[in-house]
């Protein structure tokens, strides 16, 4: 079986058919092309890393040096021994089609100093031999003080003032002219008359769109006033089990077949059950819709030393690479019709318990949304706030 060569290899190749002058001018040209793209790269404030599939580092910018403490020969450093607690061989396996995930995940790195680190995986386009690892610390929004998550709120409000107006905006409308209808027949001051299945048929029509203004006002609510959470032991399974229970018509009217595959393990972790419960749900609904003609939904547990985790794979739409970067933004949503708060709950709920989550995806194909729950003992907690001096 031929190797396909990258674009190197091909230019090379092509150096050799050049005459001496040309070829110069070929060097020079991308000589300086380089440095241009150097520059570039090395005032990004996010840390970027060029990897093969050996999981060498190709490139790397100054950022990625700073916050990795990248050593000056990189020839048989691999990035599994930078940001560790990444399941790298399966990501990256010989598998063509792991490969080319698009990935996001959060972890913890210890060195040189302790940090929290927020990273994408984006393949490179058209060419499966390369992979670009972007990545942000995120420490701070971690430990921010309470001062400065009541100003975040206060931010937050105005949002969803501006969003609740134009979320609630359509179903309210649909209401009035509904109920206006309604109210003509009824009190007879004009020639419209309705019969009793037009009137059924408005009444059902107001009472989903009060379910929707509910589901709106509630999503908004929970993001913006969050309760603290409750810790005590809990069976993740038997909370997945309760949602699936919960979602059972949503999911057979969509003709998802849903797979359980659950690693025994007798040790539970520490959570909130309610709000566990909301990030499933908001997970397994995002993964359900994901598949608008039918699919397959595998949910699995690893148990492993410090950690359960919980995987759940969907054969949906994926998500591409320019989607990756906003999929946790509040009011972003790439569904029709999504309000883009789900999310940022999962999100919020997760980190609040302590767990790390990402996901990988492969456009067309489905995507993979992974939580993985420390075990009492292992939990990360808020990094606290710096003292001043």
């Amino acid at each position: 079986m031929a190797v396909k060569k990258n674009f190197l290899d091909r230019f090379s190749e092509r150096l050799e058919d050049i005459d001496s002058g040309s070829r110069q001018a070929y060097i020079l040209r991308l000589m300086k092309e380089r440095g241009f793209l150097e520059t570039v790269f090395n005032a990004i404030e996010e840390g970027i890393i060029v990897i093969d599939r050996h999981l060498l580092i190709r490139y790397h910018n100054r950022a990625a040096q700073e916050l990795l403490a990248l050593p000056e020969d990189l020839s048989q450093v691999r990035v599994s021994q930078l940001l560790q607690g990444v399941d790298w061989q399966r990501i990256l396996s010989a598998d063509e089609k792991e490969w080319v995930r698009v990935a996001r995940q959060e972890l913890e790195i210890l060195y040189p100093v302790r940090r929290f680190i927020q990273f994408y995986l984006v393949p490179y386009p058209g060419d499966n031999t390369f992979a670009a690892v972007i990545f942000r610390d995120v420490t701070e929004s971690r430990a921010r003080t309470l001062n400065d998550l009541e100003q975040e709120k206060g931010v937050a409000i105005s949002m969803l003032a501006a969003g609740v107006a134009h979320e609630i905006g359509n179903p309210l409308n649909s209401l009035y002219l509904n109920l206006q209808m309604l109210d003509r027949s009824i009190s007879g001051n004009d020639d419209m008359e309705l019969s009793k299945d037009e009137a059924a048929q408005m009444i059902t029509a107001c009472k989903t769109e009060v379910e929707r203004l509910d589901s709106i006002i509630h999503s908004f609510l929970s993001a913006l006033r969050p309760g603290k959470p409750q810790f005590a032991p809990v069976e993740v399974t038997d909370l997945v089990e309760e949602v699936l229970t919960f979602m059972r018509a949503e999911i057979e009217a969509r003709l998802v077949t849903v797979e359980c595959k659950f690693a025994k393990c007798h040790r539970q972790v520490a959570g909130d059950s309610a709000q566990l419960k909301q990030v499933f749900y908001n997970v397994i609904r995002n993964a359900v819709q994901a598949m608008p003609n039918g699919g397959h939904l595998l949910i699995r547990t690893r148990c492993e030393a410090d950690y359960l985790t919980l995987e759940f794979a969907d054969s949906g739409t994926g998500i591409t690479p320019d989607e990756l970067g906003g999929i946790f933004k509040a009011f972003h949503s790439n569904r029709a019709g999504g309000n883009g708060i789900g999310m940022m709950v999962i999100e919020r709920i997760c980190r609040e318990h302590g767990a790390m989550f990402g996901l990988r995806s492969i456009p067309g194909e489905g995507t993979v949304f992974e939580i993985r729950f420390p075990f009492p003992g292992k939990r990360i907690r808020m990094l606290p706030a710096a003292l001043s001096d």
